[in-house]
């Protein structure tokens, strides 16, 4: 057993490719070998800025043996149809054919057998093909080659049990040699295998693994900063950003002049992180503090002093000119701003950002009594939630839209609640990001997400598979958190498009699966009819779950399914709807119809009360009191009886089970 050892060395790969690139060279050269019947262990793949490698353990030194099966024409078979056998099975003659036999008669059948062949060999097929198709987003061409590459590709390690495996990707030849930090040291050095290329990586200022370099950053960084008494600002995005753009990461202090402290910090922040890739640091109370981290690629003679000198004479540069846009900002109200909103385009057919405010501000000021808020601020915070869009600081930094509103609104004296409605109308942004806090905000940005399903339902443009263009699956999901995580009691129907309580169903699966609620009881629920309050469908689908987990619970279930069963059978001779009606109480005979037409009449009362009064869990149990007659029914009485009447009676007596669980949820769509 051997380990394959590969290595593409080229200029830097930026930062946003390596991940997918690692991910990639694993599953292309794990799939080729696997194609050829060759597994190894333990395959793991690695990126820096300057080289994708991959390594896999206990590769065999051959492939395996394979025996293939030809099956040819029937004996007796035309001279035309042998011959073309024999060619396409690399046969001399029939005698070297075999002759089998299966209930169509006797045929001949080529037994051929592939000798394995060395793995060395096999990879050095796979590794120039798999460069060649690499799934880069893009690519270019250099000099007079015609490979393309992220990059321009400088060398190949490709090492299999210590020793080259040759090949020739245009004129780059592999090899075992390397070289490691670009500055630090540059010269090249051989390698023999996993262990020492790591080792002579690491000893050349290159580390390897960038969960590795994140983590140093990571650690490093907090070290720096707590040194003054402040914490590092979590930004694990930003942290797996730097780690790929940095082989030998050096974390450096520096610090802000206090000229800009008085701009908003997340303009800051914004600033540092987009331009520049430096990490903030926060005070005790989690404030931005007058320092920031940047990330060096190199140990410096000096200990990084004018490399932190030339990073803040940068920043000082990016943040003069976040000031003067904060401060330009500041001399246009908000409400001045919504003419300019005409000139920017929702969509063709959804009109300007302007008519979309106006509409928000309508949608907020009716929402605004459902949920606790101020009506005149919920219309007033709705109409300006999308002017900060042509402010000078949002065009700069779009990922600001919402918060720099928020600033706009207070300088404006608009007061604390509606600009912080301004601030969270944008809210939730995804699966971990916070609802709104206050109800103002939540009023704006469930109009806001309204107005969006509404719109792009009114013209056809919903999802399709995979493609959601417009976000429309986390409107929807962000409506359906709002109200639920709020506990808000809101009719859907009120306020979105009929179409679209589907869409909202198959969301409300997607939230509910997530925290381990079976998509069959959403199902079971929004089939009845009217079911448009979210917060009262997941109340019921939850009483249904803790029943069904019951033995009652799924004994009554069983007997639901025989009934059912037992009625579409004869309603397909009797017609639909034939059994709908009331059973006649005088042709029960035996003691156990009696006992289920008594247990149905007082569980459907006591069902639909509960209903009304949104006790599900006694609903419930109110059907649970069916699981014994609806047992002993069909354990002592025949369905089918000879007698017209008493069949028919009977059945009706079955459809009255099936309306009785219906009051709480459509138990047809259960499933088990």
């Amino acid at each position: 057993m051997s380990e394959l050892l590969l290595e593409l060395f080229s200029e830097e790969i930026p930062a946003r490719m390596q991940k997918r690139a690692s991910e990639d060279l694993l599953r292309m050269m794990s799939e080729a070998l696997k194609a050829a019947g060759v597994e190894g262990a333990n395959a793991r793949a690695f990126a820096t800025p300057r080289r994708l490698a991959l390594v896999i353990d206990g590769l065999p030194d051959k492939t395996p043996d394979v025996k293939e099966e030809r099956k040819g024409p029937k004996v007796g078979a035309p001279e035309q149809a042998i011959q073309g056998f024999l060619k396409a099975a690399g046969l001399s003659s029939l005698d070297q054919a075999q002759v089998q036999e299966d209930k169509k008669g006797a045929f001949y059948v080529a037994l051929t057998e592939r000798k394995g062949r060395a793995t060395a060999d096999l990879i050095a097929e796979i590794v120039p093909q798999l460069v060649r198709d690499f799934p880069w987003p893009k690519s270019m061409r250099w000099g007079a080659r015609s490979l393309r590459w992220v990059r321009p590709l400088h060398s190949i390690i490709c090492l299999l049990g210590g020793k080259i495996v040759s090949f020739q990707i245009e004129d780059i030849k592999s090899g075992n040699v390397t070289r490691g930090h670009r500055f630090m040291a540059p010269d090249a050095f051989s390698v023999t295998g996993f262990a020492d290329y790591e080792k002579k990586l690491e000893a050349a200022k290159v580390i390897l693994d960038p969960a590795k370099r994140a983590s140093l950053i990571k650690e490093s960084a907090l070290k720096l900063a707590a040194k003054e008494g402040l914490q590092l600002k979590e930004d694990e995005a930003l942290l797996q950003e730097v780690a790929g753009l940095v082989e030998w990461p050096v974390p450096l202090k520096g610090s802000i002049d206090d000229q800009f402290m008085s701009v908003p910090q997340e303009v800051l922040t914004s600033t540092m992180r987009a331009n520049q890739k430096y990490f903030a640091c926060l005070d005790s109370q989690g404030n931005l503090a007058p320092r920031f981290i940047v990330i060096a690629n190199l140990v410096a003679e000096d200990g990084g002093k004018a490399i932190v000198n030339g990073n803040e004479r940068v920043l000082r540069a990016r943040f003069s000119d976040a000031r003067f846009l904060w401060e330009q900002d500041r001399k246009v109200k908000l409400a001045d701003r919504l003419p300019k909103l005409e000139e920017v385009v929702f969509h063709a057919k959804l009109g300007t950002m302007r008519e979309k405010a106006e509409r928000i501000a309508k949608l907020a000021r009716a929402l605004a009594p459902l949920v606790g808020a101020d009506a005149g601020k919920a219309e007033t915070a709705g109409r300006l939630a999308k002017a900060d869009l042509v402010s000078g600081m949002v065009f700069e930094f779009p990922e600001l839209q919402g918060i720099m509103g928020r600033y706009y609104a207070k300088a404006d004296g608009l007061g604390d609640e509606v600009a912080n409605a301004i601030a969270e109308h944008y809210s939730p942004l995804g699966p971990s990001d916070d609802v709104p806090a206050s109800a103002l905000g939540k009023a704006v940005a469930l109009a806001d997400k309204f107005d969006t399903l509404n719109g792009f339902w009114r013209i056809d443009e919903k999802p399709t598979g995979s493609k959601d263009p417009y976000a429309l699956r986390r409107a929807a999901l962000g409506i359906i958190r709002i109200l639920l995580e709020s506990d808000l009691r809101l009719n859907l129907l009120k306020f979105g498009n009929a179409d679209l309580l589907s869409f909202f169903a198959d969301r409300l699966k997607v939230y509910l699966r997530d925290r381990g609620v079976r998509h069959d009881l959403v199902d079971a629920v929004f089939a009845l009819e009217g079911q448009d309050d979210l917060v009262l469908i997941v109340r019921r689908v939850e009483a249904l779950s803790d029943f069904l987990g019951t033995e009652d619970g799924r004994n009554l279930l069983a007997g639901y399914k025989r009934a059912t069963s037992i009625l579409r059978i004869e309603e397909k001779k009797d017609g639909e709807g034939a059994f709908n009606a009331a059973p006649d109480a005088s042709l029960f005979g035996q003691a156990e119809e009696k006992a289920l037409g008594a247990a149905i009449e007082t569980a459907t009362s006591e069902a639909k009360a509960a209903v009304m009064r949104e006790d599900f869990a006694a609903a419930m149990g109110a059907l649970a009191k069916l699981r014994a007659p609806v047992d002993a029914f069909f354990d002592k009485v025949t369905v089918n009886a000879d007698d017209a009447k008493l069949r028919t009676n009977r059945l009706k007596l079955l459809a009255r089970i099936r309306t009785s669980l219906h009051e709480v949820a459509d138990f047809s769509r259960i499933e088990g």
